[in-house]
């Protein structure tokens, strides 16, 4: 009897000592480690999604480490990873480059039971925790809906996007809603490349054609703010005046809302998406189920709107 208490006494405090050593960490000051490997940091919109990553870092008690690949190739951002496993994090956050090669290299923090959630591009990879971002064929079905409600019946707008599967589903969403409103789509081109060093030289020579082909255009839908720009400069030169729409919320776009250049434009929250990253990333190390789609929501910006959301940008890019 008494070598049973002994036994049962050692095997408690042997389960006793995993759990604390285990729950260390958490509970006597050891943050948890999450690192956040994005696509790029070389545009605004990425400078914001780490803005919210690094707001939500310090709300939540988070040890956070953001990088990218400093000229946004696979190749870069594979070594980046591996790099990564070395010393490995508790979850990882990634947005991966385009290219099937990445899938393999992620697969590896799987195999050491490191989670591993997307940001900003889903992918249908099985082994994901979850995908925190953007709704894409919502966006677009806004975009169509704002531009449907700027036009009448009839009228025809153009669909400019670039090579790319979330890119393609915006302007699947836009066709849909455009469609249902009665509007005719004159033009629908998608494919300017994602990673074109002259984006708005291509975009000016695309936008160019369509109104050449199309001198009764009345609007225009692009799936990102990069290629709504050029394509507002374009129609100002010409001395012409329309409905453009992009998507990404960044600063130089909302600006033209507000000044009155653009009735409005659709807009992804990158901010919200960064800091509802990291509260996943969180509940993750807590051993806490959390959705498989955790969607960071779109805007539709206009005047009423639009000084609410840039004072909100400016603040954290500071």
């Amino acid at each position: 009897m008494l070598k049973r208490s002994k036994l049962f006494l050692l095997t408690f405090f042997i389960i006793f000592a995993i759990l604390v050593g285990f729950s260390f960490k958490y509970f006597v000051g050891e943050k948890p480690k999450v690192v956040f490997v994005l696509r790029t940091l070389d545009n605004q919109y990425w400078e914001i999604i780490r803005a919210g990553i690094e707001q939500g870092c310090k709300d939540f008690g988070i040890d956070g480490k953001v990088m990218a690949p400093r000229n946004g190739t696979a190749e870069e951002q594979m070594k980046m990873l591996k790099n990564v496993l070395e010393e490995p994090p508790d979850v990882l956050v990634v947005s991966r480059a385009i290219s099937p090669d990445i899938i393999p290299n992620l697969e590896e923090f799987v195999k050491r039971n490191i989670p591993v959630l997307l940001i900003n591009t889903d992918e249908p990879w099985k082994n994901k925790t979850a995908y925190i971002g953007t709704n894409n064929i919502e966006l677009g079905r806004k975009a169509g809906i704002l531009m449907g409600a700027m036009l009448q019946p009839g009228d025809k707008v153009a669909l400019i996007g670039r090579e790319s599967s979330v890119e393609r589903e915006r302007i699947k969403g836009a066709k849909d809603s455009l469609e249902a409103a009665g509007i005719n789509i004159a033009a629908e081109t998608l494919k300017l490349s994602i990673d074109d060093k002259e984006n708005d030289q291509n975009v000016k020579k695309v936008i160019e054609a369509i109104l050449q082909q199309h001198p009764d255009l009345k609007g225009v839908i692009t799936s990102t703010d990069y290629l709504a720009i050029p394509v507002v400069k374009v129609l100002q030169e010409q001395g012409l005046t329309m409905p453009v729409t992009g998507a990404d919320g960044i600063i130089k776009m909302l600006e033209l809302v507000e000044k009155g250049t653009l009735i409005g434009t659709v807009a992804q929250n990158p901010y919200d998406m960064g800091y509802l990253s990291v509260e996943a990333a969180l509940k993750v190390t807590k051993g806490e189920k959390i959705k498989r789609y955790i969607d960071s929501g779109v805007d539709i910006i206009t005047e009423d709107n639009v000084k609410q959301k840039l004072d909100f940008l400016r603040k954290v890019l500071k």
